[in-house]
């Protein structure tokens, strides 16, 4: 059961058919365009979209709003050196923000990241900086069907060649993202990351963390690795954080508020640096573009994602929705990830040719049967490949669970969505890109439905789906 109980409800907008598909139709096919008024329920992301607690709404009422050395920043950077144990401690308004932070000041032209496999954003600010991201996860990872309990794990065997033929200097940093969630939410196991951090530091390369996910991780790390299943969650936390050299966190996530991340390091002088960067971009290094509140919702919020009876019911939930559609037949990514449900959309829709981007049909065809947004991350997400990348590419839909929010009644009608398209599947047909920017396409690309096959010219053929 839900280890809190509801005091407060917000009304869900509630479309028929013909709304949705005029809202459709205005935000050109992309989602990201909706209003929140037209999404009865939201599984776009799991990011700022937590509801939060009767303490951490307290915390706000707390606030210092004082510009220099407030209260609210001594009780966050307390609460980040004990559960990380880094140091330097540098707020950030959110993730992004931390990651231009970091990546803005490593960073030069022609270098190399490597990582399990980058997110969206860190994948472009790496692109901005003029680096190269490299994804360096193991093989299974790329299976959506492969049962391995560690799909975020980093290939170590690769990570070792890449850092012995390239000059150090190539490579400033190792990323590991935990959980991983480009590649289905998926965890990375301590004895991979010990691994991970030993091949990066023989080499003199220091090792970060994309942490935004880490109590999910180490949930993840407790049911799954027998060295660790009497432990707690900020133990296992630790044993993560020991290893590397700093982190970036998105607090959006597993810190539970809607707004706030911050970066951690060893390093004083790298510190330094992003301090700043920080004063120039975000504001001064004790509220990092912050509301000093918000510094405190943060604190509070990061200690409550690591209680267990929490993370049993966020983990069940997931498990809860991906088993209801499994059962069915839909091609769900296994095992179920930390913090949303991941659709094979190639086998859902298999004759969509990825010209014709069957995960963004998908997404869109979901939301026309009942009102639930999702996100696509595949071809639209990914953005046109470096022809020197030869991994397999993922086309997946991810239902995004947010925190504390949804009942198991509002997942069974996620379900049944999903299902109704599901038992239609084969009338689903691709979408063309009508426009879209250069980078992070995802969010501001516009498309438009195919011309029916009635009216495709004579002589033309369809394209055949990528293999």
């Amino acid at each position: 059961m839900e280890p809190f109980k509801i005091k407060v409800v917000e009304r869900l907008p509630i479309l028929d058919r013909a709304a949705r598909e005029a809202a459709l139709e205005r935000a050109g096919y992309n989602l990201f365009n909706l209003r929140s008024d037209e999404v009865t329920i939201d599984l776009l992301t799991d990011s700022g979209t937590s509801a939060m607690s009767d303490r951490q709404w307290a915390g706000l009422m707390v606030g210092d709003e004082t510009y220099a050395g407030s209260r609210n920043y001594a009780h966050f950077e307390e609460v980040v050196r004990k559960l990380t144990g880094f140091p330097q401690v540098v707020p950030a308004h959110q993730g992004r923000a931390a990651e231009h932070l970091l990546l803005s000041v490593l960073l030069r032209p022609g270098q190399i990241v490597p990582n399990n496999m980058h997110f969206d954003t860190t994948r472009a600010h790496v692109v901005h900086q003029g680096a190269r991201p490299l994804d360096l996860a193991i093989a299974e990872a790329y299976d959506p069907r492969s049962l391995h309990p560690f799909k975020g794990n980093v290939d170590v065997a690769r990570l070792e060649r890449l850092l012995t033929d390239e000059d150090p200097s190539h490579v400033p940093l190792v990323m590991v993202t935990i959980t991983n969630n480009t590649g289905g939410g998926q965890p990375v196991s301590v004895a991979n990351l010990r691994e991970v951090s030993a091949v990066a530091h023989r080499h003199g390369v220091p090792l970060y963390l994309d942490m935004c996910r880490w109590a999910e991780n180490a949930y993840f790390v407790r049911e799954r690795e027998p060295e660790f299943a009497d432990r707690s969650i900020r133990e296992i936390g630790r044993a993560m954080f020991d290893l590397a050299d700093g982190a970036t966190m998105s607090a959006k996530k597993d810190g539970l508020v809607n707004i706030g991340g911050f970066v951690v390091t060893r390093d004083a002088q790298l510190a330094a640096r992003m301090k700043e960067q920080l004063i120039l971009f975000e504001g001064f290094p004790t509220y990092g573009g912050l509301a000093r509140r918000d510094l405190e919702a943060m604190a509070i919020g990061l200690e409550e994602a690591t209680e267990l009876p929490y993370l049993e019911h966020r983990i069940a939930q997931v498990r809860y929705l991906a088993g209801k559609l499994a059962s069915a037949g839909v091609p769900v990514f296994q095992p179920p990830g930390g913090h949303g449900v991941y659709i094979d959309a190639h086998r859902f829709l298999p004759d969509v040719p990825i010209s014709q981007f069957p995960g963004q049909a998908l997404v869109v065809e979901i939301y026309r049967e009942g009102g639930v947004r999702t996100v696509e991350i595949g071809e639209v997400f990914r953005g046109p490949k470096d022809p020197a990348d030869r991994t397999p590419s993922l086309e997946l839909v991810r239902l995004a669970i947010p925190r504390r929010v949804y009942t198991a009644s509002h997942l069974d009608h996620v379900a049944r969505s999903v299902l109704a398209v599901w038992e239609r599947r084969a009338s689903i047909r691709g979408l063309a890109m009508v426009e879209a920017p250069e980078r992070l396409r995802h969010f501001t690309a516009r498309f438009g439905p195919l011309p029916s096959p009635a009216t495709t010219p004579r002589g033309s053929k369809r394209p055949a789906r990528a293999r």
